[in-house]
């Protein structure tokens, strides 16, 4: 069907309307922007986005974000009229109970969406992430000379002066112009609104300047011209000499179509209401009809999704071929993108594992076994990868290799990433990556700066990704550095996220045990918190099997039925396993036990909990950290010891005796407190 400037006209009406009848429906949610994307939208769509509807997973679709998740009825409304199952009942019933349309976008929650935005910034950083992604999977799987790509994806995001003006945007554009990142595009709705209204009371920068110095090729298109937009696109999508991400600045109007609201922060937030809807209609030549899809309008789409899925089928003969010619490369394919690991990779990652040792070091001999299990683990640090021992042998440093130098190269193909000190990028970024789908990415810093993570962390456990976030330098026994550096609610912050899962390991088995459950087992993300100390060895009962780990506890010693049950975490269990012993001195009867991770313990029933923690006995619990979130496990009458406050600058050594976080202290702690009892 030709796509007349009427019908085009029609269809972007079509957008428009039904993004507000939604809105209005409802009673809530934001009309201005959907109406001031459209235009651009449904050329991204139409023209140059490669998908199929009736596969919403096809891994060589091309991606598409909508990083202001706010505009959701723009995202909601193409999935409707492309085709995806999101019924006309799904978009009258936006962000009602049970929808499939909720307020902001959620991956898994709503066919077709490809990431969870909505906190402004994210989307634009999962965006890098997924075009990273895309280069290393084409690195890995595409053969060079043939000529059938499969691993050819491109990620088109749209994004607004929100998303500019959150400082991950920045941190990721970074990244993504020192990558080279070729197949990424971001298309600026530069409409200047936001909630408090016009854009120059707090947002004047020059964007071009600012992104042109991120390495980025900068073009402009009205937003609202379909042929400007196009070209834009065409540009930005035409291999360069000289490969870098675009930026398309495009000037829209908010809530294009309303008479009265047109460019005003009003249309924003908020409905259009009935009246201003309906002089709407009348200024756009619309009939009186909510939830209208005319029907050149429809067979319109009718045409056009027959278009995607014959583009679709054609892949697939190619993709057939391809793989009779190379069955190495499709083998591998396969591989990456099942996220398939060996069979025995516990055994292969416990016999790596030092038995004693700062665990972050223990991590870092365990990251090396894995590395060569499982050929999708890629990742890197926040600029501490020595000191998180995140250093992957022999993985090359990953980024363009137009950008190797005599001191450095540079391959897509490599595997060792280096995010520099962008801590926020890195946890959406490597979001991106695992929501590309391929590989197993993971990123690191120090536990303290989980703050700067905990955003994306937040939105990785709302998604179900499986991302690693590993933070070292656990507790106040880092030292010297002060409790700047020394985290002390950290722990709980992380462990409160719901669909996380925390591991706090004490030792090699435990840490072995953390990567094997990451790597084959994970539904969500993980948090590991790992030492800068020196810990010892554990000795286990007899009965002991490695996947005990994965119960979040474990008995290491116990003398009958208890009268005391000591639960340590990392650094701390050894404290416990010392204060046990001074109180069997006594004549104590004393459990110990291990508890690597809660979140894993808590999903436990409440039988198996009680085999391992008798609620019989007094519960002592003692971590390095905030104490409160631990009563729930002791109960009232149980100990709990930690750290209230901020730690210190001393050495570590220091510090434990200080602050009461040694054997002996904990027993005459113990000791005091059955004494009160």
């Amino acid at each position: 069907m030709t796509l007349t400037d009427d019908l085009r006209r029609q269809v972007t009406t079509t957008i428009r309307m039904l993004a507000a009848d939604a809105v209005q429906k409802a009673d809530s949610g934001h009309p201005g922007a959907p109406m001031g994307q459209a235009d651009m939208a449904h050329v991204v769509w139409h023209d140059f986005l490669r998908f199929d509807p009736n596969d919403p997973d096809w891994p060589a679709r091309d991606r598409f974000v909508l990083s202001c998740g706010h505009a959701s009825m723009l995202l909601y409304t193409l999935l409707h009229l492309w085709g995806f199952d999101v019924t006309m009942d799904d978009l009258k019933s936006f962000r009602q109970w049970g929808s499939r349309t909720p307020g902001h976008p959620e991956v898994g929650h709503t066919p077709g969406v490809e990431v969870t935005t909505g906190p402004l910034g994210q989307g634009v950083a999962n965006s890098v992430g997924m075009a990273l992604a895309a280069k290393m999977m084409q690195a890995r799987v595409d053969v060079p000379g043939d000529a059938f790509q499969v691993m050819g994806q491109r990620v088109f995001t749209i994004c607004s002066d929100g998303d500019l003006m959150e400082g991950i945007s920045s941190e990721a554009a970074s990244l993504a112009g020192h990558w080279r990142l070729d197949n990424l595009v971001w298309l600026y709705d530069d409409n200047r609104i936001t909630i408090d209204g016009d854009t120059a009371i707090a947002f004047t920068e020059d964007v071009q300047k600012r992104f042109e110095a991120f390495g980025w090729r900068v073009l402009h298109a009205d937003g609202h011209d379909a042929v400007a937009v196009h070209a834009a696109l065409e540009a930005a999508t035409t291999p360069h000499a000289d490969p870098r991400p675009t930026m398309i600045i495009c000037r829209t109007h908010i809530g294009w179509g309303s008479p009265n609201k047109v460019d005003t922060a009003g249309v924003h937030g908020s409905p259009l209401g009935d009246k201003e809807l309906a002089a709407t209609r009348e200024a756009l030549g619309w009939p009186d009809e909510r939830f209208l899809i005319p029907q050149p309008v429809a067979e319109f789409f009718a045409t056009a999704i027959e278009a995607k899925k014959a583009a679709r089928a054609e892949w697939e003969q190619g993709f057939a071929a391809w793989r009779e010619r190379h069955p190495e490369r499709a083998a591998l394919f396969d591989q990456l993108w099942s996220g398939a690991v060996p069979d025995d990779l516990e055994a292969q990652l416990l016999a790596a594992a030092p038995a004693a040792g700062a665990t972050r070091k223990v991590s870092g001999a365990v990251l090396q076994a894995a590395a060569k299990a499982v050929p999708s683990l890629v990742g890197g640090s926040a600029d501490l990868t020595g000191s998180n021992s995140l250093a992957m042998k022999g993985a090359g440093m990953v980024g363009h290799p137009d950008t190797s130098t005599e001191k450095f190269t540079f391959d897509f193909g490599a595997r060792q990433l280096h995010f520099g000190i962008r801590e926020h990028a890195m946890g959406a970024i490597t979001n991106g990556m695992a929501l590309h789908g391929g590989l197993k990415p993971f990123g690191g810093t120090f536990l303290v700066f989980s703050d700067y993570v905990r955003p994306a962390v937040r939105l990785a456990a709302l998604s179900h990704l499986p991302n690693a976030y590993v933070f070292t330098h656990d507790s106040v026994f880092l030292g010297e550095d002060g409790p700047t550096h020394q985290p002390i609610e950290h722990m709980w912050a992380l462990r409160l996220i719901p669909n996380l899962i925390d591991f706090r390991p004490a030792d090699g088995v435990e840490t072995a045990m953390m990567w094997a459950y990451t790597l084959r087992e994970a539904k969500g993300p993980v948090a590991m918190a790992l030492t800068r100390q020196d810990l010892p060895a554990l000795t286990r009962p007899d009965d002991f099997v490695p996947k005990m780990v994965w119960e979040g506890a474990h008995v290491l010693s116990c003398d009958g039925d208890p009268e005391v049950v000591l639960v340590g975490t990392g650094s701390e269990v050894g404290v416990c396993v010392e204060a046990g012993d001074l109180l069997r001195g006594d004549g104590r009867k004393v459990r110990v036990v291990s508890m690597p991770s809660h979140n894993l313990f808590a999903a436990l029933d409440a039988d198996r909990q009680e085999a391992i923690i008798p609620s019989s006995a007094t519960i002592v619990t003692v971590e390095a950290g905030v104490t409160p979130p631990w009563r729930a496990l002791t109960g009232r009458r149980g100990l709990t010891i930690g750290i209230d406050h901020f730690g210190a600058s001393a050495p570590a050594e220091i510090i434990a005796e200080k602050f009461g976080l040694t054997g002996p202290r904990v027993a005459d702690r113990v000791r005091a407190h059955l004494k009160g009892a």
